[in-house]
């Protein structure tokens, strides 16, 4: 727990002007909207409070809850369970009050400030006492005095607000490059709905959509297991898609499977081997996930899949059939998980253009899905780059000149 030259360590308590603890019973709320907003622990994530997705109270009740403290703009909120340990700073003090499980530090300014202790609770220092002070019980929580007593490593004042300066900095530029990436995707949302509805034509393409049924887009190929008792059949060298490889994807395509079977494996089960571009729907339990796939594949019982004819652009279906995935979702029934059954995904209909006009649609669409991805990369980077200086900057190992 060494220090550098200056620094030293504190319980938060210390660093404090205040400390506030919730009310800790429900507030009663309305179904209807008033001035007075409770801060739930899903409000805190991210470093931040949303004070818009909340639930609302009557005046009474606020001035009830608020008796310990009013929350002010610029106070860091941390939340002891449900989960522990997320912290964000208040930008919106408008009626705001604190819900249950959750905590308000205000910085003594004479000794520290909120933004200081909001990005030192990040590191894994403190993190690590967080988890320590919430292990033991059926559900993590953590003691209202122990939230005073998580320790900080504290530079003197003018280095704090050094470091307070440049990790700003990077939240403003990790701001703008999520104002651009949320900026991105409402565009891409938009186009959706206007090219895949034929609300909006691309420039040379004209006339009236044909409407089909899936059935008639290609050969639909359900999936199968061969029997896991059977060492032959598996860890071979055929994909076989599960519905944990598609929720695993960060794109349309899929190249590689956790688990592979063998040609035997094929020839003895419901396991159907198809060609690359084969489009792989997931019909149980997480409904209408699905990818392209980028070689021969093969996937369990979980999926109905679609093997296009030359009339049908893969990729413009992937786009379509996520566009309208509430559709496959209707159709679905089951008692213990949901599925869709082949019939009824054969039967689904869908109006679709020529196939020129369905590459095009899915070109432009797949530039928009390009855009997006180069700016989840940067944002990455930088969140990645900010959590390197923040372990720099926040230890001593990377001194700074006020």
């Amino acid at each position: 727990m060494n220090v550098p030259e200056g620094w030293k360590h504190a319980p938060i308590k210390h660093l404090c002007e205040s400390i506030v603890d919730c009310v800790n019973k429900t507030a009663p709320v309305v179904d209807y909207i008033t001035p007075y907003k409770m801060i739930r622990t899903t409000n805190v994530r991210y470093g931040k409070v949303d004070t818009d997705n909340v639930r609302y109270v009557e005046e009474e009740i606020y001035k009830n809850w608020i008796r310990r403290g009013a929350p002010r703009k610029g106070d860091l909120i941390f939340t002891r369970e449900a989960p522990v340990g997320e912290a964000g700073i208040l930008n919106n003090d408008d009626s705001v009050f604190l819900g249950q499980r959750t905590m308000m530090y205000r910085a003594d300014p004479g000794k520290s400030s909120n933004l200081f202790l909001f990005y030192s609770l990040q590191t894994r220092f403190c993190q690590k006492q967080i988890e320590d002070f919430s292990n033991g019980g059926t559900v993590a929580h953590m003691r209202v005095p122990d939230c005073g007593e998580i320790i900080i490593r504290v530079p003197p004042l003018p280095e704090q607000k050094k470091i307070v300066r440049i990790l700003s900095t990077w939240d403003r530029a990790i701001e703008v490059a999520e104002r651009l990436l949320n900026n991105s995707q409402q565009q891409k949302k938009a186009l959706m709905q206007q090219l895949l509805t034929g609300k909006k034509r691309l420039p040379g393409f004209g006339g009236e959509w044909e409407d089909a049924p899936i059935k008639s887009m290609g050969k639909i190929v359900s999936g199968g297991t061969p029997d896991t008792n059977i060492n032959e059949y598996w860890d071979g060298n055929v994909l076989w898609m599960t519905p944990t490889d598609v929720t695993a994807l960060k794109n349309r395509y899929i190249s590689n499977t956790k688990r592979k079977i063998t040609q035997l494996g094929v020839k003895n089960s419901s396991a159907t081997l198809m060609p690359k571009g084969s489009l792989l729907v997931c019909t149980r339990a997480t409904i209408g996930l699905m990818s392209i796939s980028t070689t021969e594949i093969t996937t369990n019982q979980g999926f109905k899949n679609v093997v296009p004819n030359n009339r049908y652009d893969v990729d413009f279906l992937y786009y379509l059939f996520n566009f309208f995935k509430n559709k496959f979702v209707s159709y679905a029934c089951g008692s213990t998980f949901l599925e869709l059954s082949k019939k009824d995904f054969e039967k689904l209909r869908f109006s679709c253009p020529p196939t020129d006009e369905q590459q095009k649609i899915a070109s432009v669409l797949s530039a928009a899905d390009k855009e997006i991805e180069i700016l989840e990369q940067k944002l990455g980077c930088l969140r990645q780059e900010k959590k390197a200086l923040m372990q720099q900057l926040l230890t001593g190992k990377r001194r700074v000149v006020p």
